[in-house]
């Protein structure tokens, strides 16, 4: 079986920064020990990064959410300290805003069997490039493992959880 492993955003910024949250500081500890199983098993990992540059409130997304995060090149858009090193030897994609294309594209021409999303904000980034996957592969597996994720609040995350169940995306 040919499985890919996402983790989305799991940045300073959203873990111990200007959008962290205790939830995610919580799921530190799980995502560490997925990512390691998975490389034991030689899953392909890919690692997403929020990345924002210095307009960033002058963007739409800024507008709307006027705190600055993920700026290109700071400590807040790094990796937390834990996953230091795992960029180095697998992929990263940058994303300039919620869902990535990029990654949708890599997982449709990656004849996956099952694809797993894991990480920073299961009501925003994870739960939209779980939909883009879903759109443009209809017949691989799409998981999230929710002890892995977090939300901006926890009924925002479990409401997530819920809409991604709907669309076909296995809720573990």
């Amino acid at each position: 079986m040919k499985k890919l492993l996402v983790v989305v955003d799991m940045q300073n910024d959203f873990v111990t920064g200007a959008l962290g949250t205790k939830e995610a500081v919580l799921i530190v500890p799980n995502v560490i020990k997925k990512i390691e199983a998975e490389l034991e098993n030689q899953t392909e990992v890919i690692f997403t990064k929020d990345t924002h540059q210095e307009n960033y409130l002058s963007t739409q997304e800024g507008r709307n959410l006027p705190i600055i995060h993920c700026v290109k090149n700071t400590k807040g858009w790094e990796l937390i300290p834990e996953l230091s090193g795992y960029e180095v030897t697998n992929k990263v994609i940058e994303k300039p805003t919620f869902g990535s294309t990029r990654l949708a594209h890599h997982v449709a021409n990656g004849h996956y069997d099952e694809v797993e999303l894991i990480g920073l904000c299961t009501d925003i980034c994870v739960i939209s490039n779980a939909m883009i996957i879903k759109a443009v592969d209809t017949e691989t597996v799409i998981k999230v493992d929710s002890s892995c994720c977090a939300g901006v609040t926890p009924e925002s995350h479990q409401n997530a959880l819920e809409a991604m169940r709907m669309c076909q995306i296995v809720v573990e």
